[in-house]
């Protein structure tokens, strides 16, 4: 699909429904396309439709690659909370004819089995570090 005709699509979905920004509707396609290329690797080649679960990797994926810490703070200014919204997203695409569907997807397969905005941060916590017990510096005394 040309750059022109989604952003028409995105503009249409937008003044029906505000709860995502446009950056957000451009993201989810880059993450699409990004996912696809992902399971053509694993599929000798071969563009494969992906369901809700592997878009969601992806799309998770593919934020922390493109913005690293940073993605869990643009997906929150986007609208971007859940792995639910991506799949109202998604919807909304398909309702526009941008995205295609089969028979067999769902809404609910974009609840998702991780808590979106926790992976997009967990990698860049730092690890805690575990003291001794009875020590508040960590160190051992001698002998010990």
């Amino acid at each position: 699909m040309q750059a022109v005709q989604f952003e028409q699509s995105v503009a249409s979905i937008l003044k029906r429904d505000r709860r995502y920004d446009a950056q957000a509707y451009l993201f989810l396609k880059d993450a699409l396309d990004f996912t696809l290329k992902r399971a053509a690797a694993t599929n000798g080649g071969q563009v494969r439709h992906v369901g809700g679960s592997e878009l969601l990797a992806g799309f998770r994926d593919h934020a922390l690659e493109q913005f690293g810490p940073m993605a869990s703070t643009l997906m929150h200014e986007w609208g971007v909370r859940r792995c639910r919204d991506v799949g109202e997203m998604v919807f909304r695409l398909i309702e526009e004819q941008v995205f295609g569907k089969q028979e067999s997807d769902r809404i609910e397969d974009f609840d998702g089995d991780f808590d979106l905005e926790e992976s997009l941060t967990r990698p860049f916590v730092p690890a805690s570090r575990t003291q001794p017990s009875g020590s508040a510096t960590g160190l051992q005394p001698q002998g010990a």
